[in-house]
């Protein structure tokens, strides 16, 4: 067993430093993140880092870079108040990977990785026709976290677009059945496997023994 401190991490090369932390939090869906600016050009990026915010209004969020350089999804969303998040699963991880590639502004992911765009007449931002979990969201707000300048994206849910075939009875999404994945670090996939469904937690329920 080791013991790794603060001043270990900097001694680290910077690459083997960014894996580390980048693993710590274990796995992380992957999700892609459409957007489109105003000039129609889509565009298409992958992000582990998506979360839910709240259910009351349904909110999710994700973190973005800091701005410190052109940041397309960043910059579309701002600009047009909308977005898509969408789930991975195991037949597209490796173009969802690719859209991580530095192109162009006028550059689209979807003509770049062979994924196409689907439109619904709710968002104005595309979708990805592959992906078995669709989410629509308008932009809601921001956050600028101060420690290193990057920022919470929040975004309202408008519109979900799913095979109703992939919700349990509590209406809970069964990830078996959309193959979703999860990302370990920035290029590392696993496949989601259920274990069990346990209970509410409540103080006088005992299910461990």
């Amino acid at each position: 067993m080791i013991q790794l401190l603060t001043s270990d991490f900097e001694k680290l090369e910077k690459q083997k430093r960014t894996n580390l932390i980048n693993c710590l939090s274990g796995l992380r869906a992957a999700n892609l993140i459409g957007t489109i600016n105003n000039t129609r050009k889509s565009n298409l990026a992958i992000f582990n880092s998506v979360n839910h915010i709240g259910a009351n209004p349904p909110l999710m969020g994700f973190i973005q870079r800091p701005a410190s350089v052109e940041r397309h999804t960043y910059e579309n969303i701002k600009s047009t108040r909308c977005f898509t998040i969408n789930h991975v699963n195991e037949n597209i991880y490796k173009q969802a990977h690719q859209t991580a590639a530095r192109f162009g502004e006028n550059v689209s992911e979807f003509e770049k990785t062979g994924l196409n765009e689907f439109y619904s007449n709710i968002i104005k931002a595309p979708y990805v026709t592959e992906s078995l979990v669709k989410i629509g969201l308008t932009f809601e707000e921001e956050v600028l976290i101060k420690s290193n300048n990057t920022i919470l994206v929040i975004g309202r849910v408008v519109e979900l677009i799913i095979n109703e075939d992939f919700l349990t009875e509590e209406y809970l999404l069964d990830l078996s059945k959309t193959k979703s994945i999860a990302v370990q670090g920035l290029e590392t996939y696993y496949k989601a496997e259920k274990i069990a469904k346990l209970p509410y937690a409540k103080p006088d329920l005992n299910i461990l023994t």
